[in-house]
């Protein structure tokens, strides 16, 4: 690419940063905007957040580049409306947001803005996890491991943020000796959930059933699988065999037996099986 065409790119990108942040102040203006826009606050919008970083990941699983430029539009919406929000009470703007997360990129990265050396990409990951203990010292309330295994519980979904507390306390001792000692607590949570169902009360069995997913997070850290994507992709396979399942129906579903269903769900299986999937 020429230094020409760099440059107009370049310009093409801040242009169109530059329209959707005008776009959206005019949408929050008092004098002409719209109602359901000046309505928002952070805390309203929190929802939208989070969906829109969803169907982002699952633009990308499915590769389509439209999709997924489509998607982190929208998500890219969510950051400038937080900071247009910020911005009319003077809290921040997003030039501050920008600017924050840059000099938080370049200090991050010393191996490349810097003179540190590095040889691997391990390396790379404990500069960072060092770089950010080190900022951490700056914030009271992230001073101990408590209290930022706090923090990844509120601000992580729940399956993640296992993984996130199962790694962490792991590394600073807090492990099993082998997977065998893994095994025995799945084996011990198990006992124990089954019999809170028997003679337990609800918020028991719900008790127990979070020990028992706990375990199985760790499970799947000693065996190196990520949890999340891996209750991902069987939900993904769930609805592929239950819509063949529905697609093989000539009448409503409820008309069917279990067993009518049953052997429906075995075809399905069948069939995806063969097809390598």
């Amino acid at each position: 690419m020429s230094e020409s065409s760099h440059n107009q790119r370049e310009n093409d990108t801040l242009n169109a940063l530059q329209e959707l942040i005008d776009v959206v102040a005019k949408l929050r203006s008092p004098d002409g905007g719209c109602p359901w826009d000046l309505a928002q606050t952070p805390q309203s919008l929190t929802p939208y957040i989070l969906e829109e970083a969803y169907e982002v990941v699952d633009a990308i699983a499915t590769g389509d580049p439209k999709a997924i430029a489509d998607e982190l539009g929208d998500l890219l919406l969510q950051v400038v409306l937080q900071a247009q929000i910020a911005s009319e009470s003077q809290q921040f703007s997003l030039a501050d947001v920008a600017a924050g997360i840059t000099e938080k990129l370049i200090r991050r990265h010393p191996h490349v803005f810097a003179d540190v050396k590095v040889d691997s990409v391990e390396e790379v990951h404990e500069n960072w996890e060092a770089i950010k203990d080190k900022e951490a010292e700056n914030h009271q309330d992230s001073q101990s491991l408590s209290a930022k295994l706090n923090r990844y519980s509120r601000q992580l979904p729940p399956l993640i943020a296992a993984m996130k507390l199962s790694k962490k306390t792991a590394a600073v001792g807090f492990e099993w000796d082998n997977i065998e000692g893994v095994w025995d607590k799945f084996h011990e949570e198990l006992a124990e959930f089954e019999e809170a169902l028997h003679h337990e009360d609800k918020a028991q069995q719900q008790a127990e059933l979070g020990d028992i997913l706990f375990v199985l997070v760790n499970l799947a850290r000693w065996y190196d699988i990520d949890p999340h994507e891996a209750l991902r992709e069987t939900n993904h396979k769930f609805i592929r065999r239950f819509s063949m399942v529905e697609a093989a129906c000539d009448r409503p579903l409820a008309d069917y037996t279990l067993a009518e269903l049953d052997v429906l769900w075995d075809r399905a299986k069948a069939i995806i099986k063969e097809q390598g999937n």
